[in-house]
């Protein structure tokens, strides 16, 4: 009776232990156009990494992990478990970077499940709520939402629903930040997903890095990329560190990803294609996970892996219950990670990069030794990746029927992944939550003469050229009925005063003329290259009024009604307040 009793209380200790042991941390890392060739450990001997190579040696490590082409798809994807053209996600410029709000992300999954969530950096989803960061499951948030930022030192932010300024370098800004909630929330278990966005352009660094490289002998650009990625390898030693002091490493799972391949032309292990290529070097990233004394160090494992496998495995490391809608692309690597010789079925891995249309190209199906890629022309290809890793072999002709086969399959998968269509979504507006919106001049519909500064009107491009009659429309889906405040936000010049615009929704319209000039010059940029995007502004605001706007889908027109004979006008985009 007595061996029983202390059977029975042995087996509740260990119950209660288990029971209350605490979940494990979450520390998500992931750059943004860091290429695979763009680390030390990768053989890269004009770059200096030195705490992500430790990290590598002390991580399991896909030899080959895939993502996306671009930024915006791949973030659906990491977030989702799901592929991006599935949550809504088809591109990354005029609203085709938006996931739908109805997705479930990781961090919804984790906060239901009791943990702080927190995210730092570019998020590239949805710029308004409830598809930004806090409308999908984060509780905190510093960074933006936009598919870059136009500067680097001392920029504006986001902190959940308000603007704020920071001060000094932004991957310095997110580290600090994600420390800081790191420190808060060390009691509790915490997801803290932290998407820096460097190396992406416009590409600035503090002098110290970028002479650092120059003195090398790389060009500018080269030279101010490799200085962004040695800023971010600082940082995560910094976050290492962080994990460290507070003596929570031995909880915390630590990933390190970058979101697609290099912004340019640089070492790449070799392998074919760049950003925005579905070959190799276009979607092949690092992909490191550490945890340490749970999990083998400096491991490296076979079988082809990819962004949507990253929510269902940390759903099973973290014992976190999946629900059983989420429908995942997905499968967790769990049984990879921690056993040695697991059996595991092969699968294949889809990527494309349709820019935002209902097209099957450019994309690629891989398997463990093969790659299919449908280049922009829609001519099949087919290497052996084992024996051909530089692409150099098309065997679409040798194996003409293997080539069938796996378009077959890679045409059933899109049907079935575009098979709500590929939409752009209205603007949400009228949360409680998140009272004022933005809308931005890219997502706007241009009609008449009227262009965007910028070729493209990628993130935070305005609208010039602006003729009688132009009109810029916004399609919004309003959640509540009610009286909202507009605000135009512009730059124009003095001889332009007096032109009046029209602001209607609906079958209401308002009149608001230009009374006063706001001719602002460009803000002070430290690029080491010229840059592609816009330069920055600051930019005035002319009220319109208080408009009334119906539950709904509705149209948001600003039309210019008469104008000066001369004069210039710039409209970055409209503020639209509940109140």
């Amino acid at each position: 009776m007595r061996s029983i009793l202390l059977v029975i209380i042995a087996c509740t200790v260990i119950s209660c232990t288990k029971n209350t042991e605490k979940q494990p941390n979450v520390l998500l890392i992931m750059t943004d156009d860091q290429g695979w060739g763009d680390l030390s450990f990768h053989g890269n001997d004009s770059i200096f990494t030195p705490h992500l190579d430790e990290l590598a040696t002390r991580s399991c490590r896909f030899d080959r992990f895939y993502v996306s082409p671009v930024c915006a798809p791949t973030r659906a994807s990491l977030l989702t478990g799901r592929y991006h053209l599935r949550t809504g996600t088809s591109w990354v410029t005029h609203r085709k970077e938006v996931m739908r709000s109805e997705e479930t992300t990781i961090a919804e999954v984790f906060r239901d499940n009791g943990y702080a969530t927190g995210c730092f950096g570019k998020w590239h989803n949805g710029e308004q709520y409830p598809n930004d960061p806090n409308g999908q499951g984060f509780e905190e948030f510093v960074g933006f939402s936009a598919g870059h930022w136009n500067n680097y030192f001392d920029t504006k932010l986001m902190h959940n629903q308000e603007e704020i300024n920071s001060k000094g370098y932004i991957s310095d800004v997110f580290t600090d930040k994600a420390i800081d909630f790191i420190k808060e929330n060390k009691d509790q278990p915490f997801l803290c997903y932290v998407p820096y966005n460097a190396p992406h352009s416009p590409f600035q660094v503090p002098d110290k890095y970028f002479d650092k490289y120059k003195k090398m002998g790389l060009n500018d650009k080269n030279a101010c990329v490799h200085g962004m990625v040695e800023n971010i390898d600082f940082n995560v030693g910094r976050l290492l560190q962080a994990l460290d002091n507070l003596k929570i490493t031995d909880n915390t799972i630590v990933i390190f990803l970058t979101d697609n391949g290099p912004n340019g032309n640089r070492y790449n292990g070799d392998m074919r294609g760049r950003k925005g290529q579905v070959h190799e070097g276009g979607v092949r990233v690092p992909f490191f996970i550490s945890w340490k004394g749970h999990l083998p160090e400096n491991k490296e494992i076979e079988p082809i892996a990819a962004h949507i496998d990253v929510l269902p495995t940390l759903a099973e490391l973290c014992g976190i219950p999946l629900p059983s809608d989420l429908n995942l692309d997905g499968k967790s690597l769990a049984s990879l990670l921690e056993k040695e010789n697991t059996e595991w079925e092969s699968r294949p891995i889809f990527t494309i990069h349709s820019e935002g249309k209902m097209r099957m190209k450019p994309a690629a199906l891989r398997t463990d030794d093969y790659r299919m890629v449908i280049d922009r022309k829609g001519s099949p290809q087919l290497y052996n990746m084992k024996n051909d890793p530089g692409e150099k072999n098309d065997l679409a002709k040798i194996h003409p029927q293997f080539l069938d086969s796996l378009m077959n399959i890679m045409k059933d998968w899109f049907a079935d992944v575009t098979k709500d269509g590929i939409k752009i979504p209205p603007i949400p507006v009228g949360y409680a939550d998140a009272k004022t919106t933005f809308l931005p001049a890219p997502e706007a519909t241009l009609t008449g003469n009227i262009t965007f500064e910028g070729d493209w009107g990628w993130a935070n491009d305005y609208i010039i050229n602006w003729k009688k009659g132009d009109v810029a429309t916004w399609k919004v889906d309003a959640n509540e009925s009610g009286k909202y405040a507009f605000q135009i936000l512009y730059n124009s010049s003095a001889d332009f005063n007096e032109a009046v615009f029209e602001v209607k929704v609906g079958n209401e319209a308002h009149e608001v003329a230009v009374s006063k000039a706001f001719n602002q010059p460009f803000k002070n940029s430290i690029d080491r290259v010229k840059r592609g995007e816009v330069y920055e502004k600051n930019w005035g605001r002319l009220n319109v009024g208080e408009v009334n706007i119906e539950k709904g889908k509705n149209d948001i027109n600003i039309q210019l009604k008469t104008r000066p004979k001369s004069g210039v006008f710039e409209l970055r985009g409209l503020k639209v307040e509940m109140l």
